[in-house]
């Protein structure tokens, strides 16, 4: 509808004032207005236009006025302040439009297949040192859902998980779960410093033993922590698989750190960074110039002792993302790396990229709160809730939709006893219970004898409650609202919107009978509450959230 809207505005501004060279470069928006007074649609046409066609805007305004009213979807044209245009739409066309609403959830907002590039989204990517926590939770529910929205908004989507499989903090992984495999024999031996003190690395110590018995004990060390890092490593990254999978999220690629340095990547496109100028030696190290991109200082990419840093294999990472063809990549991380965007978008240009080609999504803390009391978290000493407790206590589809509440870039506070009460309080259930609400009147109607359900030829002239043209405008809202969260990369607005529909959907329920004895009203009814059915499905299937029949 609003495409229609905006068409109509267009069609107007060249009728009365002929075609503008630069139309498509203003400004214009046709927004739906925070009152229902002020219309259905209104537009800044006559503002925005005020400057290339040299005229005050109330002057336009009235000429649009005049215009617009000719259009036959509007039932009337209004103008406010300084030039705003409110428009009212006939009720007849909003029938019309909410008939297009087809009966294959899968299909409604889905977008047009778009041209150009291909688009990489990475996200979680947690280092293979313990179990996930809630923190990568959220990253996990934003980036899926994100994908989602991208691929149905017509984009061509790759997802990838890249395993931080190499370095220091994999040899103190190792270290760790040795130390206790050996303390299981009685042997006292010093626990790393970095080490990582969790349940988690006595119980895969605890498996070792079974397996292998005391054949540990009398291997050189280096053998040995060869041997417990690669054992621990997998083992881990072999549960997170496990989590993402029982969390409905997986990935098209799973790409190791590791495969990089073994390869020769990352010293080679240091080589290509050399000799391009865009790292310099200096005190007898290689630095990459990340102050060109705002960062506070430029970056070492290889210490004086050889070592290469976690920069280096990030450059060498994405590098080869751009090498797979991909033209657009988002990044999603925790919000503690916030300062690492500036260097990461100097590497982008480095490599001869655009740097705004690269988009890094920052997600905030996670604050779960159970009995009112704030829950402590860290992984190093072991005191954290795993995704996998939250996901157990609550289930699959609440740890979803709670984690998508608020945008990504702020804190959220994670309620684990709202998330798991039945009632309108809970976000989800709220939502849920209006499809599965809406499943079971259109069952009490085939009881009744309505055995064509939806019925797609009903007179939708039969609906003429507030509460009934408000849901309709709310469920035409949808496709625009995957476009305008897709484009923002901001997939949150998705579960406002669904509380909204299902509350329009309990309030017309509340006030009125969908089967009456009035077969005309009857049928009309349930062919709205039908799509809003279709409606509901579809926004909960691109948050990875079950739209029940039964509840």
């Amino acid at each position: 509808m609003k495409e229609k809207v905006r068409t109509a505005v267009k069609e107007a501004l060249v009728n009365v004032f002929g075609e503008m060279a630069d139309f498509e470069t203003l400004a214009i928006a046709i927004e739906v207005p925070p009152e229902e007074k002020f219309g259905d649609f209104s537009t800044n046409a006559a503002m925005v236009c005020a400057k290339p066609l040299k005229s005050a805007p109330q002057k336009i305004a009235a000429k649009l006025l005049e215009e617009l009213g000719k259009n036959e979807i509007f039932s009337s044209v209004t103008s406010a302040g300084p030039g705003f245009i409110n428009m009212f739409i006939k009720p007849s066309v909003w029938h019309e439009e909410f008939k297009s609403i087809p009966d294959n959830p899968s299909e409604y907002g889905n977008g047009e297949p778009k041209s150009g590039g291909r688009i990489m989204i990475e996200f979680v990517s947690a280092n293979p040192t313990g179990p996930l926590h809630i923190g990568h939770g959220r990253g996990a529910a934003v980036g899926d859902v994100l994908a989602r929205l991208l691929k149905k908004a017509g984009h061509d989507v790759t997802t990838e998980y890249y395993v931080n499989d190499a370095g220091l903090q994999m040899e103190n992984l190792g270290k760790s779960t040795y130390v206790r495999y050996r303390e299981s024999f009685g042997e006292s031996m010093e626990f790393p410093e970095n080490g990582y003190k969790g349940d988690y690395i006595k119980d895969i110590a605890g498996e070792v033993v079974e397996k292998h018995g005391r054949e540990f004990l009398d291997k050189p060390e280096a053998e040995a922590l060869s041997f417990f890092t690669k054992y621990t490593a997998d083992h881990i990254l072999s549960d997170i698989k496990k989590d993402l999978d029982n969390f409905r999220v997986s990935f098209d690629n799973w790409t190791s750190e590791k495969t990089f340095h073994e390869g020769e990547k990352v010293e080679g496109v240091i080589k290509d960074l050399v000799a391009k100028g865009e790292i310099y030696e200096s005190d007898g190290a290689l630095w990459l110039k990340t102050t060109s991109a705002g960062d506070e200082k430029d970056r070492v990419v290889k210490r004086g002792n050889g070592a290469t840093t976690y920069l280096a294999a990030d450059i060498a990472y994405h590098a080869d993302k751009y090498r797979r063809g991909f033209s657009e990549l988002i990044d999603i991380w925790g919000a503690d790396h916030h300062g690492y965007v500036a260097r990461m978008k100097a590497a982008v240009k480095a490599l001869g990229h655009d740097p705004e080609s690269l988009k890094t999504l920052l997600i905030q803390l996670v604050n779960l709160k159970k009995g009112g009391e704030v829950v402590a978290m860290s992984t190093r000493s072991g005191e954290f809730t795993s995704l996998k407790d939250v996901v157990d206590e609550v289930g699959v589809d609440s740890a979803r939709f709670f984690f998508l509440l608020r945008s990504y870039d702020s804190h959220l506070d994670f309620d684990i006893d709202l998330a798991k009460e039945q009632s309108s309080e809970n976000p989800v259930y709220y939502v849920q219970y209006a499809h599965a609400r809406i499943c079971n009147i259109l069952i009490t109607a085939r009881e009744n004898g309505y055995a064509e359900i939806p019925p797609l030829n009903a007179d939708l002239g039969a609906l003429e409650s507030e509460e009934e043209f408000r849901m309709i405008k709310k469920a035409l809202a949808f496709p625009d609202l995957v476009a305008d969260c897709a484009a923002n990369l901001s997939p949150h607005p998705i579960t406002h919107y669904l509380g909204e529909l299902a509350g329009l959907f309990h309030k017309f329920y509340n006030l009125h009978r969908v089967v009456t004895d009035d077969k005309r009203l009857t049928n009309a009814r349930l062919a709205m509450i039908s799509r809003v059915r279709v409606v509901l499905a579809n926004g909960l299937s691109i948050l990875g959230v079950n739209a029940p029949e039964k509840m």
